[in-house]
């Protein structure tokens, strides 16, 4: 038997091909249509807020919130440096100086005493990462940050479906977004994402944002073909508009999804718990579980190896691979380490608790299509694994 790492996280039924494969017959036009505003409206309802736009990836969502929080050369964003690149990139193009926060090491998400030691006067925003699942509850530091007019930027690409205290994670910030790419907790055919904007105003502003300025005439015209077929134009100064649009079929898939997302994640967490409790009795790997219903939806299922002199987690990964042909990863690199950050000038730092949890950290596969079988056969090998690494 193997279990590779990563892959295609879902898979789709003949009744949801069959409403997919109507969508491509039948819609008109197949961009930007009626199954977009279907998508957007069962999104925004789950969340309990409106002004929430699709768009082609959470990262292409970080790209539009860096133009509307006004990111400029200079400015100070804090990011967790444990966290996907794409919650960084956006800013740093945007000329902000990346500032790196360091991670609660028994939550694995940016520990927000660091993260209020970093603010300046200078800070312009904080990127809070609800990583691996769990929502982070950043609820302290709200009325400080909206004082200093410090926007909170949440990144969800991770956390569909999780709460904290009742509320949807990406419904208490100033801006965040969402990930529907092929791994994540629910997929738009591959890629796709969404952008949630508090401010009215601001949220009038990102259907041009993702469309290269489209946008009606403000006069009325004598003949529906005159001066041209559209109109361009962004009321953003100095700021051009991207293409990040989503195609009518990937919001089609966008839809079959949310109906299924609450159920996909009940499976993700009562897996989650099942794996957690059978390894309870090794002491030397360590996850983190909250016990609050639906604070931790376990996109990813991560633990601390605790290493000993000549053990650490290599050994566990090259074992499970080797000999169950069991396939794990190791997440996140610190950013300030990785080349690209280093040559933009981002690399002098260093997060004790990020660099900590890094060198011994371990993702296990956890995909919603993996039956039972594989799941006992993965859950089998980790204790056979761990018992005779205990004999090393």
């Amino acid at each position: 038997m193997k279990i590779p790492w990563s892959g295609r996280s879902h898979n789709f039924d003949k009744k949801d091909i069959g409403f997919l494969v109507n969508i491509i017959k039948e819609a008109d036009p197949l961009t930007q249509g009626k199954f977009l505003e279907k998508f957007e409206s069962i999104f925004s309802k789950y969340i309990g807020k409106k002004n929430v736009f699709a768009v082609s990836s959470a990262a292409a969502a970080l790209e539009i919130i860096a133009l509307l929080a006004d990111i400029k050369k200079d400015d100070e964003v804090i990011i967790p440096a444990h966290t996907y690149c794409a919650s960084a990139i956006p800013f740093a193009r945007n000329g902000a100086k990346i500032i790196w926060a360091d991670i609660n090491f028994k939550t694995r998400v940016a520990d927000l005493i660091d993260v209020k030691r970093k603010i300046t006067s200078k800070t312009k925003a904080i990127i809070l990462v609800h990583l691996y699942g769990y929502a982070l509850d950043f609820k302290e530091i709200i009325s400080y940050c909206k004082k200093r007019k410090i926007k909170i930027i949440e990144d969800c690409a991770q956390a569909l479906g999780a709460e904290i205290d009742g509320k949807k994670a990406g419904s208490l910030g100033d801006f965040s977004c969402f990930s529907f790419h092929t791994q994540k907790n629910i997929t738009t055919l591959g890629e796709g994402g969404m952008v949630y904007v508090k401010e009215n105003k601001l949220a009038s502003k990102v259907k041009g944002l993702r469309h290269n300025g489209h946008c009606d005439f403000k006069f009325k015209r004598k003949n529906y073909w005159q001066p041209a077929m559209g109109n361009l134009d962004l009321d953003l100064k100095n700021k051009w508009p991207y293409k990040f649009t989503l195609s009518e079929i990937q919001c089609g898939a966008g839809i079959i999804m949310m109906k299924k997302l609450d159920k996909l994640n009940s499976i993700r967490i009562r897996r989650a718990n099942k794996f957690i409790k059978s390894l309870a009795k090794f002491e030397e790997i360590v996850f983190h579980k909250s016990e609050k219903k639906l604070r931790h939806v376990y996109h990813l299922l991560s633990a601390y190896y605790k290493p000993r002199k000549l053990i650490n987690r290599n050994h566990l990964i090259e074992k499970l691979y080797k000999n169950f042909s069991i396939k794990c990863a190791v997440q996140y690199y610190p950013l300030y380490q990785y080349p690209l950050f280093k040559k933009m000038g981002f690399g002098n730092n260093k997060c004790i608790n990020t660099e900590k949890f890094y060198n011994n950290m371990i993702s296990f596969p956890f995909h919603v299509w993996m039956n039972n079988k594989e799941f006992n056969y993965l859950i089998n090998s980790v204790k056979k694994s761990l018992i005779e690494l205990r004999k090393k």
